[in-house]
């Protein structure tokens, strides 16, 4: 059985309406339809391995203080782009919410070695073949 997706609380997110970037016409200079979203991972309900995959992530989005930082303008409606910066911060703490699997190193194999010592001994002669021929 799987377990429930992890989500964002809505209540610990802040959204503020600004002015969207970009070609639109007047309706740019009129209308607030662009969302900025602003999380603080560390005061967020988050179990506390999810939030320090999600702060070691090399994402511009993170700020050094901890800060989640979206802007989503793409649509012209104001819930549009509320939805998908919300769907952008879920994504994202989806992506750290199962932890990566713990590697086990292993040795090449006995056909792998000689496959590349082979390799070895074909370039080595190729190379021989290059040198100056003494008559």
């Amino acid at each position: 059985m799987k377990a429930a997706p992890l989500t964002v609380n809505p209540d610990e997110v802040a959204l503020t309406s600004i002015r969207a970037q970009g070609a639109g016409g007047q309706n740019v200079n009129k209308v607030s339809n662009a969302v900025h979203l602003r999380f603080d991972v560390h005061a967020a309900s988050l179990p506390d391995a999810v939030k320090a995959r999600l702060l070691a992530l090399p994402d511009g989005r993170i700020t050094g203080e901890g800060v989640v930082v979206i802007k989503a303008q793409e649509h012209r409606s104001l819930e549009m782009n509320r939805a998908d910066a919300l769907a952008r911060l879920n994504a994202l703490v989806q992506s750290v919410a199962v932890a990566p699997r713990k590697r086990k190193p292993t040795k090449p194999t006995y056909g792998s070695k000689q496959r590349r010592l082979e390799g070895k001994a074909q370039r080595g002669q190729v190379k021989a073949a290059r040198a100056r021929v003494d008559e």
